[in-house]
């Protein structure tokens, strides 16, 4: 999230802009002011018009994006799914979300909201086009109306991109609910995402042999989603119906907060852990890990207490709490363990590496 920047909030979701989104812009701006009509203003005069249509159609053009994954979330938080927040970034619009439902009907009326809405807004564009051109069509060199234009082409074209059943893409997930119909949630997962593959491979085979790299680019993002999804679900699968007390490290080893940085970086080696609770007595004061030493130079170290790189703003759980739940939590916050805390007291510490290995185990 350090690479992304909140803009405000739309339905209660923060919207985000990706430094990616920040340098796409300004290119697709430029696209736009090189191509000739009609998807383009080549030629229109005097060129501070011209630039000026070409940002504002592809600021109109993302802000259709931003629209498209609103629709998703908007119909996620009807079926009780949290929304982190939306993310505009090079290759469109990503909603954050919880978890997917698991219902296929709930996961097919959510998938197909985004490009529905697309084809929606671009049917709207050309007709509204159309409404004013037909009767003079001498207003289509009207480069206004030329920016309604390309509004309405370019959502048609994003809302039946976006419904092939290329997984983890709105129509793959559509494929998955019809999957998950017939077979468990993981099966489908797996063969909408083998789907998905065989997609990303035939989309980049095309942009090699017609020379345009944003295809092998578009591919890559779907093969390594379709895997990376793959891998997720069988994970939150597994680790379904376990409690985190039934996993959990009960003997949870501490540091003082006064210990130097120096002597926990030898305390590290020798216990073989790399996070602690920074306890003062009975009082929880934070959670210090690897990564924080990893601020303080080696120099520095001797000097240095652990009271002045600990996090004090401790993320915890209950021993009763599920453990894909846990998994979601790590996952969106980028943690390597939680305190697990009951009526105030610690009793465990859950890690990756015990998710990891009771993936494995639940595994074979």
């Amino acid at each position: 999230m350090k690479s992304s920047v909140k803009i405000g909030s739309v339905m209660g979701i923060p919207i985000r802009l990706h430094i990616t989104f920040l340098l796409i812009l300004p290119i697709f701006a430029y696209a736009f002011a090189i191509n000739p009509q009609p998807f383009g203003f080549e030629g229109v005069e005097p060129s501070i018009t011209r630039y000026s249509l070409s940002v504002l159609t592809a600021i109109l053009l993302f802000a259709s994006i931003l629209v498209h994954e609103l629709a998703h979330s908007y119909l996620a938080m009807r079926y009780g799914v949290k929304i982190e927040n939306i993310t505009l970034f090079l290759f469109g619009g990503v909603s954050s979300m919880e978890k997917i439902p698991r219902k296929p009907e709930q996961e097919a009326k959510m998938a197909s909201a985004g490009p529905l809405t697309s084809l929606v807004i671009g049917l709207v564009c050309l007709l509204v086009y159309g409404s004013f051109i037909s009767p003079n069509p001498m207003l289509s060199q009207n480069p206004v109306y030329l920016v309604i234009w390309i509004l309405g082409v370019m959502n048609l074209i994003l809302g039946i991109f976006n419904l092939l059943p290329a997984f983890p893409m709105d129509g793959g997930r559509v494929l998955r609910s019809f999957y998950a119909r017939r077979m468990s949630y993981v099966k489908a997962t797996q063969s909408a995402a083998s789907v998905g593959k065989f997609f990303a491979v035939l989309m980049a085979i095309f942009g090699i042999l017609v020379g345009n790299p944003w295809f092998p680019l578009i591919a890559l993002f779907i093969y390594v989603g379709a895997s990376e999804e793959e891998r997720s679900t069988r994970a939150e699968v597994t680790l379904e119906n376990i409690r985190v007390r039934d996993i959990m490290t009960r003997n949870v080893v501490s540091v003082s907060p006064s210990m130097s940085v120096d002597d926990l970086v030898k305390f590290m080696f020798e216990k073989k852990h790399m996070g602690y609770p920074v306890m003062e007595g009975d009082s929880l004061k934070g959670i210090v890990t690897f990564t924080d030493i990893q601020h303080i130079l080696p120099v520095d170290r001797p000097a240095a207490q652990v009271s002045d790189i600990m996090t004090r703003d401790v993320i915890s759980v209950s021993p009763d709490a599920q453990a894909v739940d846990v998994l979601r939590l790590m996952s969106s916050k980028n943690i390597g363990r939680v305190l697990v805390i009951d009526n105030g007291s610690i009793v465990g510490i859950l890690s990756r590496t015990d998710l990891v290995r009771t993936l494995k185990l639940r595994s074979e």
